[in-house]
C-alpha cells in the first residue's frame, strides 16, 4: 500500500579585539613631481539616478572581516571598504534579527517600530520604510531574505513589488529556516536582471547564524573556527552580486551591514539575544558605489581612495543616508542623520544610540537589558547596572559604575531621555512560526509580563548558566545522547517552572524517541506550573491525537481553537484521526476563512478530501495550496496522488519528483514514485527512489521497505 501523507502541521574560539592601524605615509617629491595626482578619497554624491543595494549579514560581528582586522577571508566585502567608506564604530539597536532589521529599513528605535523580539510582534502596515519611500520615488522594490525571522508574517515586506522569502527551495536539512547565500544571491540576480529602470535591492543572508556549517572548502579551510569559515563563504556567494553591478546601466549605490554580531562564549553567552556586549551590538557598515556601464566617467575613470571613520554611527542613520543619496526627502522626525557629510568630512560629532535586548524579559519574564553608548562611554541598564569605558577596555572586562557614579547618572538620564517605558506584551504566536523560530535557536513563543520592578535575582547575568544549559542539552542531543538531553532540560524546570521553552524542548525529545506518554506528561506538567501559552495546548493537542487520544485532543483544542490558524490545523487533525472527516472538512474551510493565504489548511482540506475518495476538490484544493505556497512538498505529494488515480501518471511522476527536490526525504513521494514507476517497467529509473526510501525508513515501515524491494511485485493503486 502507498504511503499516506499525513495531515500535520508544516508542522568557540575566543576572538581578539581588533585594531585598525591608521599607517602614515610619507612621500618624498622631486621636482619633477608636479604631474602626480593624489587618489581622491571616497565620497557619497546626491544621484536620483542610480540603483541602490543594501545588503544585511546576519549576526556578523564586526571584528571578523579582513577590513577590520578580523580572520575571516573576505575580500569582497574588502574591496568595498578599500574604495568606499568603512564605519569602524557602528552599532545596532538590538541583538536579535528582525528587531534589528526593523530599524534598518525603518530608520526608527524599537520602542518606535514596535518590534521588540523575533515573535509575537508584527510591523503596522502604516509604517513608512526604505522600500515605500523609495517607490514613491519611482524605484523598483525587491527583497531577497535568507532566514525565517524575516518571513513577510512578520510585516517587513510592505513597499516591496517582490517579497522573496521562498526558504523551502533550499537545502533539505535546513529548508523551512534558512537558505544558503548563493541561492538568495542568485534569485535578486534574477530579478535584477529584468529590471529596465532603476531599482532597489534588499538582500539579506543567513549563512553566518548558528548553527555554524560552511559549505565545501570553506569547512575544511576553518575547521577549527567555523563562524570565520560561513562568514568568508558569505563573502564568497556576496562576491557574484557585487561584481554583476558592473553591467548596469547605472551606478549602485552600495550599504553592507550586519543585523547585530555573535557572541562565541565572550561574557558565558554562546550565540545572541540575550546581552547587548560589543561582541552582538558592535557591526560592520560600509557604504560604497559600483559604477554601472553607462556612467558617466566609469571606463578608465581613476579608482576613489577608501576612507576609515571612527566616529560613532548607528543604524538609524541609514535610512537617512540611502534617502539622502538619491534626493528623496527625509522625515525630520526620524531620530538618525544622514551620514553623507560624515563621509565628506572624514568624521563627524558623537551621536548617542540606544540598544536593548528584550528577547528574555517578553519570553521568560527576566530583567529587560536597555543601554545607551555615549562616545566610548557605555551604560547598561540592569538591576546590576553595568558601564564601560570602551576606550581603554574594549573587552568589557571591568564594570566601572561603582567608581564613576557621577558619569553613570549622566548616562542614565540621557537613556531616560529614549523611551524606556516596558515594552508591549507579545501576541501569541502561532505553533509553525515558534517551531522555526526555536529550531535556528531563539526562545520566542513566551508572553511573560514585563513587570515594573526587578530584581538581581531576574538579572540576566544571574541567569546565564540556565541559557548555557539549554544550549548543551540542545547539544546533547543533536550528539545522540538523549537521556543527557532530557536531564539538563529536566534540571533547568526544577531551577526556573516557569522556563517554557524548556516544557516545550524535552517534549520534543520524548516524542523523537518514541516515548509519547512522557512527551504527553511533560506537556500536562507544564500546564499544572502555569504554562498555558497557546503554542504548549496545541503541541498537547497533536501529540494526543497522534498517539491515540483523538478524541481527548479534540475537546483541549476545542477549548480555545477560535480562529487561531494552528489551532485550527491540529484541531482539523485531531477529526480526521478520530475518524470525524466532515468535521475536519468543516474545520479547515474556517481555516481557510481566517487565514486565506494558508497553504498548509488547502493541503490538509485536500488530502482529507482525497481520504474522501473526492478527486475533483481534492485537485482544486491543492492546487490552491501550492499557488499559496509553492513550497509545500505534501501538497505535491498528494496531488500526484490525484493525478495517478485518475489516469494521469506521467503527471503524477512529476509531481512527485518535485515534492523530493522540496524535499529529499518526502518518505511519501519516494515510495509512490517508485511503485509507480515499477508498475511502467521502467525499473531503473524506481531504483535510485527505492534506494533511498529503504535508507531512509524508520523501523515502523519495513513492510513498505520489503514492498519497494520487491519491485516487479503486484503494485496497487497510490491511494491515502
Amino acid at each position: 500500500m502507498s504511503r499516506r501523507p499525513s495531515p500535520a502541521p508544516a508542522a568557540p574560539r575566543p576572538r581578539s579585539r581588533f585594531a585598525v592601524a591608521v599607517v602614515a605615509a610619507v612621500v618624498v617629491v622631486g621636482a619633477a613631481a608636479w604631474w602626480w595626482v593624489r587618489t581622491p578619497p571616497f565620497t557619497l554624491a546626491v544621484n536620483p539616478n542610480r540603483n541602490v543595494l543594501l545588503v544585511s549579514i546576519d549576526t556578523l560581528r564586526a571584528d571578523a572581516l579582513g577590513a577590520y582586522g578580523g580572520r575571516a577571508t573576505t575580500p569582497n566585502l574588502d574591496r568595498l571598504a578599500a574604495h568606499g567608506a568603512r564605519f569602524d564604530f557602528a552599532h545596532s539597536h538590538a541583538v536579535v534579527t528582525l528587531v534589528s532589521h526593523a530599524s534598518i529599513l525603518t530608520g526608527r528605535y524599537p520602542y518606535e517600530h514596535g518590534i521588540r523580539d523575533n515573535s509575537g510582534y508584527r510591523l503596522p502596515p502604516t509604517e513608512p520604510t526604505v522600500a515605500t519611500l523609495l517607490k514613491k520615488q519611482g524605484f523598483a522594490t525587491g527583497a531577497f531574505t535568507g532566514g525565517f525571522p524575516l518571513d513577510h508574517r512578520f510585516g517587513l515586506n510592505v513597499g516591496f513589488d517582490l517579497y522573496d522569502d521562498h526558504l523551502n527551495q533550499a537545502v533539505a536539512e535546513s529548508s523551512d529556516r534558512e537558505r544558503r547565500a548563493d541561492l538568495v544571491v542568485a534569485s535578486a540576480l534574477d530579478w535584477i536582471g529584468k529590471q529596465s529602470g532603476k531599482w532597489f535591492a534588499f538582500v539579506h543572508v543567513y549563512d553566518p547564524h548558528a548553527p555554524y556549517q560552511p559549505p565545501g572548502e570553506w569547512a575544511t579551510r576553518f575547521a577549527a573556527d567555523p563562524y570565520f569559515g560561513e562568514v568568508s563563504w558569505t563573502d564568497s556567494a556576496l562576491g557574484v552580486l557585487f561584481d554583476k553591478l558592473a553591467s548596469q546601466p547605472r551606478p549602485t549605490l552600495i550599504i553592507v551591514t550586519g543585523d547585530h554580531g555573535e557572541s562565541l562564549g565572550e561574557h558565558g553567552e554562546l550565540t545572541h539575544s540575550l546581552f547587548a556586549y560589543e561582541s552582538t551590538l558592535h557591526v560592520p557598515l560600509i557604504v560604497s558605489e559600483a559604477a554601472g556601464a553607462h556612467a558617466p566617467g566609469s571606463a578608465g575613470a581613476p579608482p576613489v581612495k577608501g576612507v576609515a571613520i571612527e566616529s560613532p554611527v548607528r543604524h538609524v542613520d541609514i535610512l537617512p543616508t540611502l534617502l539622502d543619496a538619491v534626493a528623496a526627502p527625509i522625515d525630520p522626525t526620524l531620530p538618525g542623520l544622514s551620514l553623507r557629510g560624515v563621509i565628506a568630512a572624514g568624521g563627524g560629532p558623537d551621536r548617542p544610540s540606544y540598544f536593548e535586548a528584550m528577547t528574555s524579559a517578553v519570553t521568560r519574564g527576566w530583567a529587560p537589558l536597555r543601554g545607551v553608548l555615549v562616545g566610548r562611554e557605555k551604560y547598561i541598564d540592569l538591576p546590576i547596572t553595568e558601564l564601560y569605558d570602551l576606550t581603554t577596555d574594549p573587552e568589557e572586562t571591568t564594570n566601572v559604575v561603582t567608581v564613576r557614579m557621577d558619569r553613570a547618572q549622566v548616562l542614565l538620564n540621557i537613556l531616560k531621555g529614549f523611551n524606556v517605558a516596558p515594552p508591549g506584551r507579545p501576541q501569541e504566536e502561532t505553533t509553525d512560526t515558534i517551531e522555526r523560530l526555536r529550531s535556528l535557536g531563539y526562545i520566542g513563543g513566551g508572553s511573560a509580563v514585563v513587570r515594573e520592578k526587578y530584581t538581581d535575582e531576574d538579572d540576566p547575568k544571574r541567569l546565564v548558566e540556565l541559557e548555557q544549559t539549554m544550549h548543551r542539552a540542545s547539544e546533547a542531543y543533536q550528539g545522540g545522547r538523549p537521556d543527557d538531553a532530557a536531564a539538563l532540560y529536566r534540571s533547568v524546570i526544577t531551577k526556573r517552572p516557569d522556563m517554557e521553552d524548556a516544557y516545550r524542548q524535552l517534549a520534543f525529545l520524548y516524542w523523537r524517541e518514541g516515548r509519547q506518554a512522557d512527551a504527553v506528561a511533560t506537556l500536562e506538567s507544564a500546564l499544572r506550573a502555569g504554562v498555558t501559552q497557546s503554542e504548549v495546548r496545541i503541541k498537547l493537542g497533536q501529540y494526543l491525537a497522534e498517539s491515540g487520544e483523538a478524541e481527548k485532543a479534540i475537546a483541549l483544542l476545542q477549548s480555545f481553537a477560535a480562529d487561531d490558524p494552528d489551532a485550527l490545523i491540529a484541531l482539523g487533525n485531531a477529526y480526521e484521526l478520530a475518524g470525524r472527516p466532515a468535521e475536519a472538512i468543516r474545520t479547515f474551510k474556517h481555516l481557510i476563512g481566517v487565514d486565506p493565504q494558508n497553504g498548509l489548511g488547502y493541503q490538509n482540506l485536500g488530502i482529507t478530501e482525497l481520504r474522501q475518495k473526492d478527486d475533483v476538490n481534492a485537485e482544486a484544493s491543492l492546487r490552491r495550496a501550492i499557488e499559496v505556497d509553492p513550497g509545500l512538498s505534501g501538497a505535491y505529494t498528494a496531488l500526484g496522488v490525484v493525478l495517478a488515480n485518475t489516469g494521469r501518471s506521467n503527471d503524477a511522476i512529476a509531481m512527485w519528483q518535485h515534492a523530493i527536490t522540496l524535499d529529499p526525504t518526502d518518505l511519501n513521494a519516494l515510495f509512490n514514485l517508485t511503485k509507480t514507476l515499477a508498475e511502467m517497467g521502467r525499473i531503473d529509473d524506481a531504483r535510485p527512489y527505492g534506494d533511498r526510501f529503504i535508507a531512509s525508513a524508520p523501523p515502523g515501515l519495513q513492510d513498505d521497505v520489503a514492498t519497494i524491494r520487491k519491485l516487479l511485485g503486484k503494485i496497487e493503486r497510490p491511494s491515502l
